[in-house]
Parts: structure tokens; sequence; C-alpha cells
């Protein structure tokens, strides 16, 4: 299926969506009235980035040729008159424009005056001094469903703080644009890191609201504390919606495609092959010098705000073109992991393939060393079904959707 067909695939489903009486998408923030009176008078601290947006974006809808109306979570808070003392930031930064795994430390944000708090690099985690003067916190990031991605860990930290410094958590939910199924290992915590955190699958198919609501429930947070937590939900969001985001989740995302290859295409970020970071199709296509074999060619280059120095620099790297996949990872419900195993197939020095990071994307040592033993995809599957179901009851107690 072409991409050209996909993307008028997607929006056709949305007018039928539209047509057939679908209401319009609304994340938790732009409900002020449902949680109005739990600022009244308080010191808030907000925990945002750049997908902390309130707009007029159709989730599901047509793409209109008009650009969305929109403004920062930030202002449209103190437009609203809530007080607003502190910012805290986490991967890639406040205005999301830092390179993955860049540390970022605290500053001011030029255009409000407000002292920005990061919650990554040497600091994770608030410090008692860095919630003195806060009365609440709100959370309100776009999250895209995949436990490798780094918000839900802040978020983790964050209730975290919150619950040892008796501090309420506001969390404002937004859609997941992978929520439509479960799948991959479930974390081994052997390999636990700031990558993967929790005993979840890959791909967990929650909110980010329902998601903290397990963190709090299944008592994760250190010592089993539990953080004074309130979710706001979405309202007319439904799980297997195809959903299109207002902006990137972060600077290597870049459209609905990356989105979807992202839980798969990741994986290749624990090898020496290329995941197309340092083109303008990041976890979009793959590729390495020594694939020659392969159909697909592209040079990595350094893209300021996306990749500084991304793996495989100003070489050429033979792969795939994933982008043509697009509508068969939606429709397949599951993870893609035959583009994993064919590079690895084709790669020569095979001792070489895969990194030790590649454990923690994983979750597991299973998976790699199926790989290397040659096991077939069947094979490899059958290897985390029980972990998987039994996952899918506990998260079945905090779904709100």
């Amino acid at each position: 299926m072409s991409i050209k067909f996909g993307i008028l695939f997607i929006a056709f489903c949305g007018l039928l969506c539209v047509g057939m009486g679908q209401e319009k998408v609304f994340p938790g923030i732009m409900d002020f009235g449902k949680y109005e009176m739990l600022l009244k008078g308080k010191r808030v601290a907000l925990a945002a980035n750049q997908t902390s947006v309130v707009t007029t974006y159709d989730w599901v809808g047509e793409r209109k040729n008009e650009p969305a109306l929109s403004s920062h979570t930030l202002d449209f808070l103190r437009a609203k008159g809530v007080h607003v003392v502190k910012v805290f930031c986490p991967e890639h930064g406040f205005r999301g424009d830092a390179d993955a795994g860049e540390n970022i430390g605290d500053y001011t944000d030029q255009r409000t005056g407000l002292p920005v708090v990061s919650l990554y690099g040497k600091k994770k985690k608030p410090a008692p001094e860095d919630l003195a003067g806060v009365d609440i916190v709100i959370f309100d990031m776009q999250d895209v469903g995949v436990r490798f991605y780094t918000y839900i860990s802040t978020l983790h930290y964050l209730m975290e703080a919150c619950a040892e410094n008796d501090c309420r958590l506001l969390l404002m939910d937004r859609p997941n644009p992978n929520a439509f199924y479960v799948d991959g290992p479930v974390l081994d915590l052997k390999y636990r890191s700031f990558v993967g955190m929790h005993p979840v699958p890959v791909v967990y198919g929650m909110t980010i609201g329902e998601y903290a609501m397990m963190i709090n429930g299944e008592g994760w947070l250190n010592d089993g504390k539990r953080c004074d937590l309130t979710v706001i939900r979405c309202r007319n969001w439904k799980r297997e919606m195809v959903v299109a985001l207002p902006c990137r989740p972060s600077p290597n995302l870049p459209d609905e495609v990356s989105v979807l290859l992202y839980p798969s295409v990741c994986f290749f970020e624990g090898t020496v092959v290329s995941e197309g970071r340092g083109t303008a199709t990041p976890f979009q296509v793959f590729g390495h010098p020594d694939l020659t074999d392969m159909p697909y060619r592209f040079i990595p280059e350094s893209i300021p705000g996306m990749s500084k120095n991304p793996k495989c620099l100003g070489k050429v790297c033979y792969g795939m073109d994933l982008r043509e996949e697009f509508n068969e990872v939606k429709d397949g419900k599951k993870l893609r992991l035959d583009w994993l195993m064919t590079a690895y197939r084709n790669y020569t020095g095979k001792d070489a393939f895969f990194t030790p990071f590649f454990e923690k994307l994983a979750g597991t040592s299973g998976l790699r060393e199926a790989i290397v033993a040659g096991k077939s995809e069947t094979e490899i599957r059958k290897m985390w079904q029980t972990g998987l179901e039994h996952f899918k009851i506990v998260r079945a107690k905090y779904l709100l959707y």
C-alpha cells in the first residue's frame, strides 16, 4: 500500500467518524471547568514541554488547510489566572529542542521568566527544595505509549517526589496514538533503567493518565508510597481511534508514520544499525554500511535539534525504507520483529551487531538470545505470551476509556 493511499485512507476514516456523529476529541487540559477549583489560591508547578498545547486541532477528523489555533498550556493557565510559579521539563527540554540523551541543566525560561527545573540528566527526580512553595503540580505531556519513551519515567519520579513531599499531582490526560494494541516482552526488573522502569511490555496500550494510576495502584513508587493523584480525562477519545498528534512529541518523531513505526524500529538503537537519526525520516528507515545487499540507501548527517552526532555519521547506509509499512503496522496490531531479524541475518560481523543497550530496550536478554540462536518469530513471540497475558489482567484495573 502506498504512503499516499495510506494517508488518504486515514483522512477517509476521520471523515467517516465525523460523518457518523463522532465528536471532536479534547485532551484533559482543555476542560478547565473540571479542575478549576483545584487550583484556586494554589501555587502551581507545571511539568510540561513543547507537546503541552491547548488546540483546536482535529485529532481524528480531516486535516484542514488552515492552521489550528493553539497556545501552550503554560500560557493557557496563566491567562486563566492560575498562579504558576515553576516549570519542570523532561528529556528534550521545555521547548523540545534538545537532542535525545542531551543533558539539560536548570535555567530561566526567557519567554516567561519562570524557573525551569530539568528532570533529565543529573537530576531525574525533584528534590524537596524544588517542591518547596508548591501546592500542586500539573503534568501535561504527550506520550506515545512505548515503555522506553522516557516521559513515563519522568512521571514516575515526579509522582514519587510529590508523594514524599505531600504535594498533589494533577495529570491532564491525552490520547495515546499507540493505544490500539499491547505487545512485546514484559520488562525483567534486572534490566530496569530510565528507559524501562516498570514490569510492562514494550507497547502497553494505556494513556499516560491510566499509566499513572497503575504506578500508584501497583505500589511501584519507592517504599510503596502513593501519590495524591487526580487524572482529568480526555473527552470523546476511544482506544481504537486513529490519532494524529498536533505536534511532534519529540524531535525525532516528526509525524504519524514515525510514531507508529517507533516501537519496532527503536530496537535498532541497541545495535550498530542506524535507525534513521540524522535524516528527515528518523525511525522510518534503517541501515548500515555493511548491509550492501539491501535495497534502500541514506547518509546520516548532523542535524542540530534532532541529532547532532547520529550513528554512521557521513557514511552510506544500506537498508530498508519502512514508510510503506505504515498501515501494515496499524492493521497488524503488533510489533514488527522481522526488520530486526532481517538486519541481523544480513550483517556480517554478528558478534558486534547488538550493544549492551539492547537489553535495556528489550527489557530482557531473551530477545537477543533468541535472534542469535536463529529462532523463528513465532517461537520468539511464544516466549513473552505468559507475561503479556498477566500484564493485561493488571492493566484492565486502570483503564478509563
